[in-house]
């Protein structure tokens, strides 16, 4: 209990200094009694990650609370000669402490024979001490730093390692050549020969600390030759190229990658096979979803494979509605919706756009001892605190669990997604015998949901008096805050996306530029845009009076007659806050 008090107490403290307000306090708190046990977030991390406050005006305050000093105050950089100093500390320190310390984002800033003065992000960090203290100085200080300038020092004298991609560079890649016979089937003694090799184990490994690193949210590896293949990273919905490995068959990279996956066999090539791998990266638990599927090559007799790994990291699970960023609107219509006793609550859009992230956040936000909380996906994407996620496997296949889910008493259910006639009527015949349920679809739209289930069979009355809301959800990339450029778009590119004449005279417009902070790509992370449509009673009459006649059109002009913003509403609304490009916007949603 001393813990949480604790932790009440610094609230408190940011509170009355008026960096926080009651409702942010009470919402911090919430999240921390929320959060899985083996976390080690407080409530500071949960200020500035959760609630957008401002990280230095946490910390500095945070940092004030325990006494610690700051150092380096009101600079944005370092002097050479000070670089020069903490660099030549960082290499008389054991590595394997600097590289904890880099962890912690600290840096030693000052040391003598018997004393060092450490500078961190987070001085409050009681890991920190623990680290420190495996240097066995008589004595230490620790003082605060804003993190911006500690990520700026440490990019200047630390090498975030990582020791997988070290080993590829002492690798002579001409002695892994192999016979170019070609040959019906694969000789796995050749494919042994070159995977027995570090290399290969250092590739796969490195690339999948590196996806981690780099906030990927895909990895695939593609043969793209006959001894060439290449790795490519999803980052804000984009592929991009990561590494060509040349002169190494592509079989025997798909056989490394196969090796580290459970689920699966190496030796089958001619079957798509789905499996995991979880590795403990920089001290956290990294759950990877494996998907294999064969694929033609040049070279018709070769036995090709391409790979794709979902990277999930439960970090980056929202578990608080107010950070997903939905519109008011929006907002209000998806709360009502999920707060009934009963009903279901529908998203809709392609794979990637997000409906996962959106339908864990719903759950948080309904989770409750008193209840329970049943869900079945194929496969599960993250972890749920306080929900029983069914195991689906040879022995309980996905219409086995849907079948049996009535039977083990559930309050609330999440099906992860809707897939044929028989799914759909389970999902409504629980929605509408008292118990709230979620699931996903996919279509382009949310009135184009309704279409889908009568399609599928539905009858037009379960889905009126069933569905408590659809809403479609997109990810459009956000301008890069470091690069982003003001600039006028020419009027007509803005009336054809819907922006009234008003707003093209007086709305300030951005385009993205390119820096360093974003590889040059001018964008930087990803918003959601959203179409939420709320089946208020007008809507279900229509849906009723419509029978087996739905007009999709009808819905959407009664649902924005209602105050629902389409998804190209929704962008115009990003574009005029100057999150994302006029173009993004296009590109992203059909016109309305």
């Amino acid at each position: 209990m001393g813990k949480v008090n604790t932790r009440q107490h610094i609230g408190d403290l940011l509170l009355s200094r008026g960096i926080i307000t009651s409702d942010q306090l009470s919402v911090s708190l919430r999240i921390l009694r929320e959060e899985p046990d083996h976390s080690n977030r407080r409530l500071g991390q949960i200020l500035y990650q959760d609630l957008n406050l401002d990280r230095h005006e946490v910390m500095s305050q945070i940092a004030d609370i325990y006494a610690f000093d700051e150092i380096f105050e009101g600079k944005t950089e370092i002097s050479q000669e000070r670089i020069k100093d903490i660099k030549r500390y960082v290499e008389e320190l054991p590595q394997e402490v600097v590289d904890e310390l880099a962890h912690q984002k600290a840096v030693p800033v000052y040391k003598t024979h018997t004393a060092i003065t450490i500078a961190a992000s987070d001085p409050s960090d009681p890991k920190l001490s623990a680290t420190i203290s495996k240097l066995n100085f008589k004595e230490f200080e620790i003082k605060y730093c804003r993190y911006e300038l500690i990520d700026l020092i440490l990019s200047q004298v630390y090498e975030q390692k990582n020791e997988f991609l070290d080993l590829l560079e002492e690798i002579d890649y001409e002695q892994a050549q192999i016979s170019d016979k070609e040959q019906e089937d694969v000789d796995e003694a050749e494919i042994d020969a070159e995977i027995n090799q570090s290399m290969l184990n250092s590739l796969v490994e490195g690339m999948l600390v590196e996806g981690v690193r780099q906030g990927v949210s895909d990895i695939h590896v593609i043969p793209s030759g006959p001894k060439t293949t290449d790795i490519r990273f999803r980052i804000d919905g984009k592929l991009q190229l990561w590494y060509q490995q040349k002169n190494v068959k592509p079989e025997a990279i798909s056989a490394v990658v196969k090796d580290k996956t459970r689920n699966v066999d190496r030796f089958e090539r001619d079957a798509s096979q789905d499996g995991f791998i979880q590795r403990l990266v920089d001290n956290h638990n990294i759950r990877y979803r494996v998907s294999i599927m064969p694929m033609v090559g040049a070279e018709f007799e070769r036995k090709f494979e391409s790979i794709v790994i979902r990277i999930l990291d439960d970090r980056k699970v929202i578990t608080d509605l107010n950070v997903l960023g939905l519109q008011s609107k929006a907002k209000s219509d998806f709360v009502k919706a999920i707060e009934q006793p009963s009903g279901i609550v529908i998203i809709t859009g392609p794979t990637g756009s997000g409906k996962s992230t959106t339908l864990v956040a719903a759950l948080y936000y309904v989770l409750d001892p008193t209840k329970n909380v049943l869900t079945i996906e194929e496969p599960v994407e993250y972890l749920i605190n306080g929900a029983r996620q069914l195991k689906i496997s040879q022995n309980m296949t996905f219409d086995n669990a849907i079948r049996g889910i009535l039977r083990h008493d559930p309050d609330i259910v999440l099906v992860g997604e809707m897939r044929d006639l028989k799914t759909a009527e389970i999902a409504i015949k629980m929605a509408n015998t008292g118990h709230l349920t979620f699931s996903t679809l996919h279509t382009n739209d949310a009135p184009s949901a309704v279409s889908r289930l009568f399609k599928m069979g539905v009858e037009p009355f379960l889905i009126a008096n069933a569905v408590n809301l659809v809403m479609a959800q997109r990810l459009l990339r956000r301008l890069c805050k470091n690069c982003k450029e003001e600039f006028t778009p020419h009027p007509e590119t803005l009336r054809g996306i819907g922006f009234t004449e008003e707003e093209i005279s007086t709305g300030t417009f951005f385009k993205p530029v390119g820096c360093d902070k974003c590889n040059g790509t001018g964008f930087k992370g990803r918003a959601a845009i959203h179409e939420a449509l709320y089946f208020s009673k007008d809507v279900k009459r229509l849906i009723l009076d419509a029978g087996g006649d739905i007009d999709e059109e009808e819905i959407k002009d009664l649902a924005v007659k209602n105050g629902m913003l389409t998804l190209r509403a929704s962008g115009r609304e990003r574009i005029k806050e100057g999150v994302t490009s006029v173009e993004e916007v296009i590109a992203i949603t059909l016109d309305d």
